[in-house]
């Protein structure tokens, strides 16, 4: 498991090539083979002719091949082989080694050398994987600058395969011509076909949540995507069409207000958990209402739009988002983390953990401590709320539309 996004603002950067024994930006690595050098020629000096360990030196390649560069390894197996023929040289005949172990030296230090550049070639082909997954990420979930869209936000996304360090989950905020939109969601399964899907949501959530007057129409044009994604991957043979995505959408109407200092949002929850709404006065769950996961709405009893709920905000109150890596993170003993009681008791404690950048970092924290750092599925913890003193999400052009 590893966490692949920081708490308040965004992804973190590129892969960088491993660097083994660094002392103050300065390579090391060097000191260990050299040492152990050093101490098998004292080591054999020392001892007498029943045990002779001059031979040993072949392991100083060896050490190197697992530390240090190609030039380094290629440096210590020279090294080696003339350091041997130096110190037996000084010994009495009897004493003397001779050409076998000379040549043991000699091809220990070629093999280390090749050793060498097979493990730095795997280096750099991990680090380019890396990169790749990095770039997909940041495609997937492109980093949110502080105060987009008019709302403070915080995320953090911790990938179950460590490995990979992207999956299904996606969030985002979109602010547009009529306000800012804000979508969290988890395509069901795992691997690129998820990332993918993930991807075309999020595609399409960009553009129809700027020009869609209405959460709703953003909704269906989302579930018309994810149908459109299936039946390609299925022409194409890559799947069998049972792919859906679970989601939530949440709308932040530009200057709109209930009774003068109490917002209101709109919410539609797509077969996901819903949003805690996490305040001084407490959580609360959004009202059960919810449509079908994406992609399945064909089995809804009735055509039309999905459910839109009218969610007022008091003063202080932030949108908690999570996908059911939180929800579903167990315990020794098999328990279901209590993400709502969990979040409540913290927040009668300390009011101020409803901030996004702390309610995240909370999430995470408590989530890790229950599952014992071994998560099952992808997690992303997702905290939003509009920015104090806002009434328009407007950013960009003076008209409140955004460009991006």
């Amino acid at each position: 498991m590893r966490a692949v996004s920081d708490g308040a603002t965004g992804l973190k950067g590129d892969a960088e090539r491993p660097e083994l024994l660094r002392v103050r930006g300065r390579s090391v690595a060097w000191v260990p083979p050299l040492v152990l050098l050093v101490g098998i020629v004292l080591v054999d000096f020392r001892t007498s002719e029943d045990f002779r360990i001059l031979s040993w030196i072949v392991l100083v390649p060896g050490i190197a091949a697992a530390i240090c560069g190609v030039w380094g390894t290629a440096f210590f197996a020279v090294l080696a082989p003339a350091t041997y023929l130096a110190a037996d040289a000084v010994l009495p005949h009897e004493y003397q080694a001779g050409l076998p172990d000379l040549i043991l030296a000699g091809m220990g230090g070629v093999l280390a050398t090749l050793a060498c550049v097979v493990r730095v070639r795997g280096e750099r082909r991990m680090l380019h994987m890396q990169d790749v997954a990095a770039t997909i990420r940041r495609t997937v979930l492109r980093p949110l600058p502080p105060g987009w869209g008019g709302l403070e936000h915080a995320a953090v996304y911790l990938a179950a395969d460590s490995e990979a360090r992207v999956g299904g989950d996606f969030y985002d905020i979109q602010a547009g011509r009529y306000g800012t939109r804000v979508i969290l969601g988890d395509v069901q399964g795992k691997g690129l076909g998820a990332v993918e899907a993930a991807a075309a949501l999020l595609g399409t959530f960009r553009e129809a949540g700027y020009h869609e007057p209405e959460l709703a129409t953003v909704a269906e044009l989302l579930e018309v995507r994810m149908r459109r994604h299936c039946r390609m991957r299925v022409a194409l043979g890559r799947e069998d069409g049972d792919r859906f995505a679970t989601a939530v959408l949440i709308g932040f109407p530009d200057g709109d207000r209930d009774g003068g200092d109490r917002d209101v949002v709109d919410a539609v929850v797509l077969g996901h958990e819903g949003p805690l709404i996490v305040g001084p006065g407490g959580v609360r769950s959004l009202p059960p209402a919810h449509g079908l996961p994406l992609g399945l709405a064909e089995l809804a009893p009735a055509d039309g739009p999905p459910p839109v709920l009218r969610v007022p905000l008091r003063p202080g109150e932030t949108l908690l988002l999570t996908t059911d890596g939180v929800t579903e993170a167990r315990d020794g003993a098999g328990d279901f983390y209590p993400l709502a009681a969990d979040v409540a008791e913290a927040v009668a404690a300390d009011p101020e953990i409803a901030w996004p950048p702390r309610l995240v970092a909370f999430v995470r924290e408590r989530t890790l401590r229950h599952c014992g750092g071994r998560l099952a599925d992808d997690t992303t913890v997702f905290a939003v709320r509009r920015r104090s003193g806002v009434g328009n999400a407007g950013n960009g052009d003076g008209n409140g539309r955004s460009q991006a």
